[in-house]
């Protein structure tokens, strides 16, 4: 079956990085766009990023363009979230998806999910 498991999540200073990371399995990980989803406490899931099966194509939302970078490993069925210079409004559960249509930026254009991983910026 299809699984996506996140790690890489943690309690991280403002202005610090993290990697997150995403593997896949149950499926031809190479041939599916892949996507990146966080959720704030309290608040509605938001799109981070996105990027289609060759990394020829990427997007994200606005409040992370120029920090985020999305990249994947065909080879290990890996996808990736690099996080820089994060700040407090990045806090959040990090989830991994699996895209289904062309809808990047909306969480319908998903069919699987992974668990999340935790991401804590604070002083």
């Amino acid at each position: 079956q299809v699984q996506l498991v996140e790690s890489g999540g943690g309690l991280v200073q403002p202005g610090g990085s993290l990697r997150l990371s995403c593997v896949a399995s149950g499926f031809t990980f190479s041939t599916y766009n892949m996507g990146w989803f966080r959720q704030a406490p309290g608040k509605e899931r938001a799109f981070v990023a996105a990027l289609n099966p060759n990394s020829r194509y990427t997007t994200y939302g606005d409040s992370v363009k120029g920090r985020f970078t999305i990249s994947r490993d065909n080879v290990q069925n890996t996808v990736y979230l690099q996080i820089n210079s994060l700040k407090p409004e990045d806090t959040g559960v990090y989830y991994c998806a699996r895209g289904r249509y062309f809808l990047p930026k909306e969480s319908r254009g998903y069919d699987y999910w992974g668990q999340g991983t935790q991401v804590t910026v604070s002083s």
